[in-house]
């Protein structure tokens, strides 16, 4: 974590309150920069009924990061609005219920660590304290735990700790930049999950495996489970780990 956040523990107190009622209302949802998972899309685009390929194109950019050599999906930039979210309004998020996590998060910052030994997974938390913010400071007795749970964010961290995993995996493996063919079964399989969907069951993407019915039937009608198996099948696809089902 950056040396100017500020670490807490868990049952640490949380002197912070977001809402309609503060000054800095809807500040954090401008300027932004702002990474969104696999999960984040999943969650977005249902809330909008629209295909993820839709929400692809119509609400995001995708680059190569440096340090991953994997595809990172954003927000569209557009000058226009100061680089605000797409779905700000003047009353707050418009998908509010199914915000990415790290709005769920904010003003905090997590990062995990998972013993080799037992794979149990560490969080590690700290506050990110920033000029335009002025939600600090509010003694509403809550911890750093409460805070988590009033946010909702245990599903999202679930699922991008999966991510994580294969991001490690991926460095461990194939230090460097995914390129081409590889680069867009990751995107297709994380990212563009309703393409990914119908590549399997009208395209033969899948032809030289065989889905136990159950299983094949599962990952036709639940996103989440597809993308786990979408998480699964890069791991097999490019870094030779075997496929289970």
């Amino acid at each position: 974590m950056s040396e100017d956040m500020i670490p807490l523990g868990i049952n640490d107190p949380m002197e912070f309150g977001c809402g309609a009622e503060n000054p800095c209302f809807n500040e954090c949802c401008r300027d932004l920069n702002q990474a969104l998972t696999p999960y984040d899309i999943l969650r977005m685009k249902k809330a909008l009924k629209i295909s993820s390929h839709s929400f692809l194109r119509e609400y995001t950019s995708m680059h190569i990061g440096p340090e991953t050599g994997l595809p990172v999906v954003e927000f569209k930039p557009n000058p226009a609005t100061g680089h605000a979210c797409p779905f700000v309004t003047e009353k707050g998020c418009s998908v509010y219920e199914d915000r990415p996590g790290s709005c769920r998060l904010y003003p905090l910052a997590r990062a995990i660590a998972r013993d080799r030994a037992t794979g149990e997974i560490r969080e590690y938390f700290a506050l990110i304290k920033e000029d335009h913010c002025k939600g600090f400071g509010k003694k509403e007795g809550r911890t750093v735990g409460k805070w988590l749970e009033g946010q909702h964010v245990g599903d999202h961290n679930r699922q991008n700790d999966k991510l994580m995993e294969l991001i490690s995996l991926k460095n461990q493996i194939m230090p460097g930049r995914l390129e081409g063919a590889e680069s867009d079964i990751f995107y297709l399989a994380l990212y563009n999950l309703d393409e990914f969907r119908d590549k399997i069951q009208n395209q033969g993407l899948l032809k030289d495996l065989v889905l136990p019915r159950d299983f094949a039937e599962k990952i036709a009608a639940d996103d989440t489970a597809l993308l786990d198996f979408g998480i699964a099948w890069v791991k097999h696809r490019l870094f030779g780990r075997e496929l289970r089902f």
